[in-house]
């Protein structure tokens, strides 16, 4: 008997049931999602705290990103393999112990090898959540409502991360304790993951072991490929490397030639860590490519529009954090409409309007305009003040949050819906897997393709502006602070050219699901796996 049938014939106690196994699945999920930018405005003070310098700093991020990403597929498969409530809970209580020693770390490498091991229990525990979704609750309005609430926890959870990280920064003590804020925005997933792998056992049922073995050579083969895939695209976005860089072309290289390799023994294996019959379905198949293109272009979004926020218009971290307060508000109602939209209509009209109007969003990003002249930046230094200051944040910033928050909403829905839906129930481990890991490369892609286009357009602005501002201040400017306001001066330049190119992809995502995602919205009230595919 599958998981699914057991739910069969529920009695309102079995409703209840599944309604607190959903809510411990989604804090596990908005924990794993929001801790990827919950550190980012608590940056600057860890690195005062543990003498980091900036160079390293940024590891603090892209070392949960890479473990995460680059593990996804190998913690999908062990769900299937050694049963996903296992691995569920092995992830949480990795991840909460990772926590408790990133918020007593006391040295560098401590801290980053905390992030790895965060990163460790995220590959772990998400893939397993999306698969314990598919497997406790039957398709039809159960399984789209509990989608739709996964998804606006994925959704949501970089902007809760923006503003916990802001508040819990700004403490400095704990219940009396002196402490410095930075360290909660690692302790406070302490007891949080402790307590959701605790209750478990008692709230979600737990699928059968898979016959079959663990695809040694194809762990390594693929583990190692996406890691050097993701942080060579990391890499390649930073300022001081680039596509150029001869460490960044090396680990592109190898993780491609990697990646080949891992495609060449899962094609021949008996028992593959990533089934090639998982992209066999045309539907499936677009579902993964577009959740690689939309959290490109969105991940991207937050990156700049929070800086441009706090460099250009002058927000503080906690403001800065609220200001992204509606992006969550709209991806929950986004997705609230999108699962009731999906059992009257084909999912390739809601993720299909939904990509349009966070196309629409980004572009309305790219005309977000500012006085950039030198003589406005050299007044506003003078002032103390910011060139963006008298920018309406109602008028000029909020509509789009909105619009991009609720489009996405109505893309992921239907998209992990139809990504996973009549995968063999020995593959859903792996396919949610596959589904996670297509987010996380391309959230990686976006950012160094986006971070690229940013630096090239605003270079020509920098030496123009250099050149203004050495004559209008006579030459008396320091060179650090000449430094920082060309930065700023050409920062809007490069972020609005980096929103237009991030609304093209977002189209071309569009373009992929008007062609092919062709699936009916009655299919995906229907359960089990698809027939087998006849060459």
């Amino acid at each position: 008997m599958t998981d699914t049938a057991k739910v069969e014939g529920q009695t309102p106690d079995r409703t209840l049931h599944l309604g607190w196994a959903l809510v411990l699945i989604s804090i596990a999920q908005l924990m794993v999602v929001l801790d990827a930018t919950i550190a980012n405005i608590a940056l600057p003070f860890i690195g005062n705290d543990l003498g980091i310098d900036d160079a390293n700093l940024s590891w603090i991020v892209t070392g949960y990103s890479l473990a995460f990403g680059g593990l996804l597929l190998l913690g999908g498969r062990l769900g299937d393999l050694f049963g996903r409530r296992k691995i569920f809970m092995a992830g949480l209580a990795t991840f909460a112990i990772a926590s408790l020693l990133g918020g007593i770390a006391t040295n560098e490498g401590l801290l980053l090898a905390a992030r790895g091991l965060q990163g460790f229990g995220a590959a772990l525990a998400s893939p397993a959540a999306l698969a314990l979704i598919t497997t406790t609750f039957p398709a039809g309005p159960a399984r789209n409502r509990a989608f739709a609430i996964y998804a606006a926890m994925s959704g949501a959870g970089a902007a809760v991360g923006l503003i916990l990280g802001g508040w819990l920064t700004g403490l400095d003590s704990i219940a009396g304790i002196d402490m410095s804020g930075w360290r909660l925005t690692f302790l406070i997933n302490v007891p949080i993951g402790l307590a959701a792998a605790a209750l478990a056992p008692r709230l979600l049922p737990e699928s059968d072991a898979q016959p079959g073995r663990l695809d040694i050579p194809g762990a390594v083969t693929g583990t190692l490929g996406l890691l050097a895939l993701v942080f060579g695209f990391t890499r390649a976005g930073e300022e001081a490397n680039g596509w150029g860089d001869p460490v960044t072309i090396a680990c592109l290289t190898a993780g491609v030639a990697l990646l080949v390799t891992f495609a060449f023994i899962e094609s021949r294996v008996e028992h593959p860590l990533l089934p090639i019959r998982i992209f066999q379905n045309r539907t499936r198949a677009a579902s993964f490519l577009v959740m690689m293109l939309v959290p490109a272009a969105m991940f991207a979004m937050f990156f700049f529009l929070s800086l441009f926020i706090q460099n250009v218009v002058g927000y503080s971290p906690l403001r800065t954090g609220f200001a992204f307060l509606p992006f969550s508000l709209g991806i929950v109602f986004g997705a609230g409409l999108s699962s009731n939209l999906v059992n009257r209509i084909d999912p390739r009209f809601i993720a299909g309007t939904g990509t349009l109007m966070a196309a629409v969003a980004l572009f309305g990003f790219s005309r977000l305009s500012v006085d950039d002249s030198a003589a406005n930046l050299l007044s506003a230094a003078s002032s103390g003040g910011f060139i963006g200051s008298d920018l309406n944040y109602w008028s000029s910033i909020l509509p789009f949050i909105l619009l991009m928050s609720v489009g996405m909403g109505m893309v992921f829905v239907p998209l992990t819906l139809t990504a996973v839906h009549h995968v063999r129930a020995e593959d859903s481990g792996i396919g949610s897997g596959v589904l996670n890991t297509m987010q996380q490369v391309g959230g990686a892609l976006g950012l160094a393709v986006l971070s690229t286009v940013s630096l090239a357009s605003a270079a020509g602005q920098k030496e123009t502006l250099a050149t203004d501002l050495a004559q209008q201040s006579g030459g008396n400017l320091p060179p650090e602070q000449l430094g920082y306001l060309t930065y700023i001066g050409s920062f809007t330049d490069g972020a609005t050219a980096a929103f237009l190119v991030g609304a093209g992809m977002i189209l071309v995502g569009s373009l992929v699901v008007w062609l092919f995602l062709d699936v009916k919205h009655a299919e995906l009230a229907t359960d089990g796996p698809e027939a087998p595919v006849h060459v």
